[in-house]
């Protein structure tokens, strides 16, 4: 990412993404102000936006949700994957809860503002648990976040968590992509003034 220009998130990347998966790990304070902000006005576009894992202490989760985002954390751990939220959409298909053998512990508390929905909770085996899958709407765009997922396990392999964030990313495809930000706007004609105009005999 920091060998390419602009990490490869150029207006006209981003103008033409309708969903971006994001991860990164360390390097977070290296990472460019100006993308940031690029990436935070295309959610609130509409451009839909899944973040992985540690990305959720990145400037641009920052940007959008306002808060730390500062949590616990651990190496080594076993997590139990709880659907706490079954009839959303990201829930499609997965089981009543996901062992996951080995991964690096996320636990409370988790700077987040409120979520639209918790969608999964973790729970690990020393005890600790987890907001593990949160949604938030910020302007015109949704936000999905996934906890599991390691560079050191094969986490990304087991097709039940490919399969949830499947499902992240059908969940935040756009319904509307505003190509501006989104501005006050005078109203001249009135609704009503209208209304009368077209229905005069």
């Amino acid at each position: 990412m920091f060998d390419e220009k602009e990490h490869g998130l150029t207006e006209e990347v981003l103008a033409n993404t309708d969903v971006l998966v994001f991860w990164n790990h360390m390097l977070q304070e290296e990472f460019s102000d100006d993308v940031a902000e690029r990436v935070r006005r295309h959610v609130l576009a509409g451009m839909g936006l899944v973040v992985l894992h540690s990305g959720h202490y990145s400037k641009i989760m920052r940007k959008l949700l306002g808060t730390s985002m500062t949590l616990r954390w651990r190496h080594g751990d076993r997590e139990r994957l709880f659907c706490t939220c079954p009839t959303h959409p990201i829930a499609q298909g997965i089981p009543a809860w996901v062992d996951i053998p080995e991964e690096e512990m996320y636990g409370e508390f988790f700077d987040i503002p409120k979520p639209d929905d918790v969608v999964f909770t973790g729970w690990f085996a020393g005890g600790e648990v987890f907001r593990s899958g949160c949604t938030f709407t910020r302007g015109l765009g949704k936000i999905f976040y996934f906890q599991p997922g390691h560079e050191e396990y094969p986490i990304y392999h087991m097709p039940v968590i490919q399969k949830i964030i499947k499902n992240g990313v059908r969940w935040c495809v756009p319904v509307v992509r505003r190509p501006a930000p989104l501005d006050n706007a005078w109203v001249n004609p009135s609704t009503e003034e209208v209304y009368l105009s077209s229905h005069q005999k």
